[in-house]
């Protein structure tokens, strides 16, 4: 090939001539006939020719028009017809795979539909079908994936006619699985069945929710269930703000108070420690409830421990929850046993939801910025494009 022929990039193609106008024109024709596509043999005839124009790459801010001889073979050994095939080139289109490929990695960098309209000579229906085809393209490939060992799974809002969406992440890689609408059993039945290697699943991290806990347990047989740090924590402190303003509704209105309430004793300073002491003086009980909530806090907070230190722990967490049964705080102790398991398995694993968090947020991001989506099948494409999969599609 010489390297004339190489500024195409194209496979099997010989340039015959080049001009530079307003836009790079290209007269290219099959470097050689190939054989019979039917019966392989080689002594093939042209019976016609036809010329197609199809727009090829940029190069600066020239764009590169390709003007292909296209033969029509007629085959002496089984009497078919058929057309010359190019590689990187579809039947019927005017451009190039390569060109279309270049307009979608621009529209998914952000290069906004109305810029590629100018730059690229093409409509903004065209930028959408194109990058709308090969988002398909690559979720179709995705879709024989098996689901990965580390699962995550949490719901999110999609809009008020449809409900809830249930989001599944890989933990592991940190890569959207899939989203399916609905949040019940009766509504993800039929996807779950079908799922492929549900069987290998070996952890499921999840918020305390039963619905959620009863679907791992029947369709995730092998899979041992984590819960989530974050909502563990969360629930304790709404448990123990509520039996705050059972103790002194006024002082849950206080803003400083309340901030001093949540957080953490550790990352209180001096005088914020004095401040809080103080006013738990007037309080035997929250002064109490307060104590116990703290040193809970911290067996929650503790991860990526050995076997052997975890069943050290294990009783004096179980007396720190007996201690919560004999309280005002009984409804949280109850919580707190139903979810003992996944809650001690939290000692020994360190990844949380906050994965799947994060990428909420994303979603959220990326409805806001099509100003909401109505059809849930495409708002499925544009969030594995975005969350699922890297967003290079490998060249064929």
């Amino acid at each position: 090939m010489s390297p004339l022929d190489s500024i195409l990039g194209l496979d099997g193609l010989a340039v015959e001539r080049v001009e530079r106008h307003r836009d790079i024109h290209v007269w290219a024709r099959p470097e050689q006939r190939p054989a019979c596509l039917h019966c392989g043999s080689e002594g093939l005839r042209i019976k016609a020719t036809h010329r197609r124009t199809l727009k090829h790459t940029r190069q600066g801010n020239q764009l590169m028009m390709l003007h292909l001889s296209v033969p029509k073979y007629h085959c002496p050994s089984c009497n078919h017809y058929f057309r010359h095939r190019f590689a990187g080139i579809r039947p019927r289109r005017r451009a190039t795979e390569s060109y279309r490929l270049e307009v979608f990695e621009a529209h998914d960098g952000g290069v906004s539909q109305r810029r590629l309209t100018a730059t690229h000579r093409i409509g903004s229906a065209t930028v959408e079908r194109w990058y709308q085809s090969f988002v398909r393209q690559r979720v179709s490939e995705l879709s024989g994936r098996t689901c990965p060992q580390v699962l995550g799974i949490d719901e999110h809002f999609f809009t008020r006619k449809k409900g809830y969406a249930t989001t599944l992440v890989d933990l592991r890689n940190h890569k959207v699985f899939d989203v399916v609408l609905g949040r019940s059993e009766a509504s993800l039945r039929s996807y779950l069945k079908r799922l492929p290697g549900r069987e290998q699943v070996r952890i499921i991290v999840m918020d305390l929710s039963e619905t959620y806990r009863a679907i791992a347990r029947r369709y995730f047989p092998n899979a041992l269930i984590v819960a989530d740090r974050f909502h563990v924590v969360c629930l304790v402190n709404q448990h123990f703000l509520k039996l705050w303003q059972q103790h002194d509704p006024e002082g849950r209105k206080n803003r400083g108070l309340l901030s001093l309430m949540r957080r953490h004793a550790w990352n209180l300073t001096g005088p914020q420690q004095a401040r809080l002491a103080q006013y738990l003086q007037a309080y035997p009980v929250l002064r109490a409830l307060y104590g116990a909530k703290q040193r809970l806090v911290q067996f929650l907070s503790i991860k990526k421990i050995r076997a052997k230190h975890a069943r050290r722990l294990l009783p004096q967490f179980l007396a720190l929850i007996e201690q919560f049964t004999d309280s005002p705080a009984r409804a949280l102790a109850a919580t707190l046993t139903s979810w003992l398991e996944p809650i001690v398995r939290m000692w020994r694993f360190s990844r949380s939801n906050g994965i799947t968090e994060g990428f909420h947020t994303k979603m959220e991001m990326l409805s806001r910025r099509a100003y909401g989506f109505r059809n849930f099948e495409n708002y499925r494409l544009r969030v594995l494009a975005q969350c699922g999969w890297s967003g290079v599609i490998n060249r064929v």
